[in-house]
């Protein structure tokens, strides 16, 4: 009796461990196991006034810009693995295989911090799956504390001619955003290898408001671009304090409209254009 009794026993224990190895319940154990092994790197975000900020630059009506602060806060801002890639000249909506939030925001950075020969501001480090993130988008809101709140875009800095020198501080509060494919430059970005780190880059053209004096006059670039000297002009002791309200008083509607078109189109990866949802 005790025996059956003990076999019974037995055959009950070993019944589940049975029944687990053939149900169909368990097949996807090996794809929680894909999932929750999948190898990762680090996405490192960072932000890129170029050398126009660093540097400095001659504008198209030759005012010598130097930069003392460039201010703009991030927010939103999000990596993308797409195939195909994404064309933002041709699509305004991005489909993603993979998708990794690399900054919710808001965060303001300075593009003009560090030597000349400065790398581009780390704004934030992110643990992310391997693969090739060919895809970003991010916006550029009003920032909620310090020098900049209530600004989206600050800039701070001297501009020189013929003698005349203007202290400025130019800011901006108009939302934008930007949807945007592979960066484009010398080097590829946004490759993440296992256990390696990769760089997303959020970059800004602000050569496209002030015109640059080494690309031809004739160039869309300079066409389109406000310059300085409009800017200048509104100047009083050498010194200009201005916002958008403030110049959209002073100068011509067809200037403003440079002005306003060429903040909507500061947003770049490295050379690589943008889809914009700003309004113009």
């Amino acid at each position: 009796m005790i025996k059956k009794l003990f076999l019974v026993v037995s055959l009950t224990l070993l019944t589940p461990a049975v029944i687990s190895c053939n149900s169909p319940r368990e097949s996807s154990t090996p794809e929680k196991t894909i999932e929750t092994g999948v190898k990762k790197g680090n996405l490192f975000l960072v932000a890129n006034g170029e050398d126009f900020i660093r540097e400095g630059f001659v504008s198209k009506d030759g005012w010598r810009l130097d930069f003392d602060r460039v201010y703009v806060t991030l927010a939103n801002v999000t990596a993308y693995q797409t195939d195909p890639p994404f064309n933002p000249e041709k699509e305004n909506k991005i489909q993603a295989s993979k998708k990794v939030v690399l900054l919710n925001g808001p965060k303001t950075v300075d593009l003009a911090a560090g030597e000349k020969d400065a790398e581009p501001i780390l704004v934030e480090t992110v643990e992310a799956p391997a693969g090739t993130y060919n895809a970003i988008s991010w916006k550029v809101v009003k920032a909620t504390a310090g020098a900049a709140e209530g600004k989206t875009i600050l800039l701070e800095g001297k501009a020189k001619k013929e003698g005349q020198t203007v202290k400025f501080s130019l800011s901006f509060d108009r939302p934008l955003e930007y949807t945007c494919g592979e960066y484009v430059g010398d080097d590829r970005k946004g490759i993440l290898k296992a256990e390696n780190n990769a760089q997303l880059e959020t970059t800004f053209h602000f050569d496209h408001i002030f015109g640059d004096a080494d690309t031809p006059a004739d160039d869309s670039l300079n066409t389109d671009a406000l310059g300085f000297e409009p800017l200048a002009a509104l100047a009083s002791n050498g010194s200009l304090e201005a916002d958008m309200e403030s110049v959209k008083q002073k100068l011509s509607a067809e200037n403003y409209r440079k002005l306003e078109k060429a903040i909507v189109n500061l947003g770049h990866v490295g050379e690589g254009h943008c889809s914009t949802n700003s309004e113009q």
